[in-house]
């Protein structure tokens, strides 16, 4: 067999070859078929050029057909190269779960570019020797008129070498922050929470410094946020940490890590406020300022259940008139709508109307953000809840479980038991949505049953009624219901909790 019959069954093998790769990818990759069906064209192109340039040989011009077959030859070659690179970086190294950066397909493929091209240069009859030889200067020239493109392949080199910065890291460079999406051999791509794609040639990231979000050593992302917020300098500085603090932790909020916990501390004090940092840790970069939102909401409804007004500059103009009938018209409203609520409690209604109107002068605001913990389980606190807009959800605990057992609506009373015996609660409650409540405490009610100790046997049969009915719901959930206490047992542990007479 001669030499060109070898050839010859070399580029019929070399076609083969390809048009499996071409197969190869549109199965492994329906993702790049638009790609596969290019590379398909190119092959029968090369294909078409060799049976063209076999005429045109048989008609007497073997210079053109020469060089017509060196072309499709050389094209044929790169193919190969190219699809080869794709199966075994897109295919093959993933499935054996390795990962390799696109800088180093890009790179390994150039490479094998540039060996292809010798070994057809050597093919060809040409000296590469002398070649290298000759082309020295030129080689020199090309090299520095393409410092910067150098500069960037090197970079994306370094950068991958020294773990500097990783296909899905989340940075921040100057002004921009989001997610390395690419690291190829020219630039980085960071796809920022806007949807646009920042492209850094990898030079210039060699050269200044950038961010990357979140600890390597940490197998879980969390990214610590600052929420500020500002606070009248009255408030007790210690007290605002505390509530912050147990704002973030108890309110449940999505992306938010349970730990580290939050924590809350006193920056600054100017302009006759505070200023505070209620920090905590996020779990998913993408999400921070809406994460940011939830939390800040948290904090300020929590403020604002404990008296705890806002820091905010303010200028005021007097009118001594007009203030005063506009403070009478809305304290008015203010009392009609805390008497309007207390009236809705059946465990006031034996309550005389100057004893309710002395309670409605002791209502509290108290706000609440849906996923708030308004109450919860075993906890000791001397106040009920009067709900007057909103819904709140009741669980019972259980262990590290909870049993979901009703919805309270907006007329609902939540912690009367707590407020009038002193007991732990026998059930926690969540806002289910942003929740309106006036609070009245222990010592609100005081000065009623000191005066009138008769009235305590009335609302212990009221007390008495209301827990039978939550043992009710107990049962009806399939949990454990206990025997509900009888009013005269509720009537002791009254008298006992206000210091009464037994009567």
């Amino acid at each position: 067999m001669n030499l060109a019959t070898i050839l010859q069954h070399q580029v019929i093998f070399a076609f083969a070859t390809a048009l499996v790769m071409v197969l190869l990818l549109r199965w492994l990759l329906p993702a790049r078929r638009a790609q596969a069906r290019t590379f398909l064209l190119v092959v029968v192109l090369c294909a078409l050029t060799r049976a063209v340039a076999y005429l045109v040989d048989a008609s007497g011009a073997p210079r053109l057909a020469a060089v017509m077959d060196h072309v499709a030859t050389i094209v044929l070659g790169l193919l190969i190269i190219r699809m080869a690179g794709r199966l075994i970086f897109r295919v093959v190294l993933p499935k054996a779960g390795l990962n390799a950066a696109g800088i180093v397909e890009d790179l390994l493929i150039t490479g094998l570019f540039l060996a292809w091209g010798f070994v057809w240069l050597r093919l060809a009859g040409v000296d590469l020797a002398s070649l290298i030889t000759t082309s020295a200067v030129i080689t020199a020239v090309i090299a520095f008129s393409m410092q910067d493109t150098l500069g960037n392949i090197l970079g994306g080199v370094m950068l991958q070498l020294d773990n500097s910065i990783r296909v899905g890291d989340w940075v921040k460079v100057d002004a921009v922050s989001g997610k390395v999406v690419e690291v190829r051999w020219r630039h980085t791509a960071i796809e920022t929470r806007d949807r646009e794609t920042v492209i850094f040639p990898n030079s210039w990231l060699i050269k200044n410094r950038f961010t990357v979000i979140g600890s390597r050593t940490d197998a879980q992302l969390r990214w610590r946020r600052w929420v500020w917020l500002y606070v009248e300098i009255g408030c007790p500085p210690s007290q605002v940490c505390d509530v912050l603090e147990a704002a973030a932790r108890e309110a449940n909020v999505d992306n938010v890590a349970a730990d580290p916990p939050p924590s809350a501390v006193l920056m600054d004090i100017d302009k006759g406020m505070g200023r505070y940092a209620l920090r905590y840790w996020l779990i998913d970069p993408q999400n921070d300022d809406p994460t940011d939102s939830r939390v800040r909401a948290h904090a300020l409804a929590a403020l604002a259940r404990h008296g705890m007004q806002p820091g905010i500059p303010r200028e005021e103009r007097l009118n001594i008139k007009d203030n005063e009938a506009r403070r009478t018209a809305l304290l008015a409203e203010e009392m009609a709508a805390r008497r309007k609520a207390l009236d809705g409690v059946d465990l006031f209604a034996s309550l005389s109307e100057a004893e309710r109107s002395s309670l409605v002068e002791r209502l509290v605001h108290a706000p609440f953000v849906r996923g708030d913990t308004i109450t919860r389980q075993g906890a000791v606190a001397h106040w009920l809840y009067i709900i007057v807009a909103g819904e709140a959800d009741v669980w019972m605990e259980l262990g590290n479980e909870r049993q979901y057992i009703t919805t309270l609506k907006t007329g609902s009373v939540f912690g009367e038991m707590g407020m009038m015996t002193g007991e732990p609660r026998r059930a926690s409650l969540t806002a289910r949505t942003d929740v309106e409540c006036y609070r009245l405490d222990k010592e609100g009610f005081r000065h009623i049953l000191t005066a009138r100790p008769d009235v305590a046997a009335k609302l212990s049969e009221v007390l008495a009624s209301r827990l039978a009915e939550l043992e009710r719901q107990r049962a009806t959930v399939k949990l454990d219901a206990r025997s509900a206490p009888r009013h005269d047992d509720i009537l002791k542990r009254i008298r006992s909790f206000f210091g009464l007479e037994a009567g």
